[in-house]
């Protein structure tokens, strides 16, 4: 196991932890690693039937580590649970930020347990990047399509309360509670038949792949102009120098 990840068993519940606080819990290829062991350990052993995602009590992830780059593993893909074929609930407990590859992990979960600290957004476009972690399908499906497109075109985000009032996240609660009431909802699931929450699980992952190939493939249509443009490489730029970038539209 990763030591950025941490993982805890309540009984037939995995808790998955990032801890890599001092970089905004940033994902990097040990934390990438990390989420993908554990979430391979959430699905192939029988006696754990939901999982639980979470950051740390300041920040849930401010996305990919940029000096590092992104990864994927072999199960799951970019950080470990973007492409992940899954059978079990995965829960996102979030406190603070989920920005970017954070928000794309909290949209690649089921359910969404948040404390009023929590904020998602997508400010690729603020760099001149696009959210290439399925952020731009995903987000249309799990919220209004206009708030969609704020999100994605204005890059600023949302807190938990509108959140909650969109539909996105199942519960808020007061600050470092997100955890303990992701747990709680784990165990509702948890006392229904497992065989039922599998298949349930396996119908809705099902139902939604058609549209997924296609987003996937105009991500990456999206993708590939992003990056040969020039104000990709001023954005970065300007992210690692800590100034205004200065865009020219090429």
């Amino acid at each position: 196991m990763s030591e950025t990840v941490h993982t805890q068993r309540h009984d037939r519940v995995l808790v998955v932890q990032i801890d890599r606080e001092a970089k905004r819990n940033a994902i990097d290829p040990s934390v990438t690693a990390g989420i993908g062991a554990a979430l391979d350990e959430l699905e192939d052993d029988p006696e754990l039937w939901v999982g639980i995602l979470t950051g740390t009590t300041a920040c849930f992830s401010a996305g990919t580590d940029m000096r590092a780059g992104m990864s994927e593993t072999e199960r799951g893909g970019q950080y470990g649970v973007i492409k992940r074929v899954r059978s079990k609930p995965l829960i996102a407990a979030v406190e603070g930020p989920a920005f970017g590859g954070g928000m794309e992990v909290v949209l690649a979960c089921d359910l969404v347990v948040a404390s009023t600290t929590a904020q998602f957004g997508l400010p690729e476009v603020k760099r001149s990047l696009v959210p290439t972690c399925a952020g731009m399908f995903r987000a249309p499906d799990a919220l209004p399509r206009n708030v969609a497109h704020q999100l994605l075109l204005t890059g600023d985000p949302i807190d938990a309360a509108r959140a909650e009032r969109l539909g996105f996240v199942n519960q808020v609660t007061e600050p470092g509670g997100a955890l303990d009431g992701a747990l709680t909802l784990a165990q509702r699931i948890c006392v229904n038949g497992p065989v039922a929450v599998r298949e349930t699980m396996t119908f809705l992952n099902g139902r939604r792949a058609d549209g997924e190939a296609r987003g996937w493939e105009l991500t990456a249509v999206a993708e590939q102009v992003i990056y040969t443009a020039d104000d990709t490489r001023e954005g970065v730029s300007a992210f690692f120098e800590k100034r205004p970038p200065r865009w020219t539209g090429r």
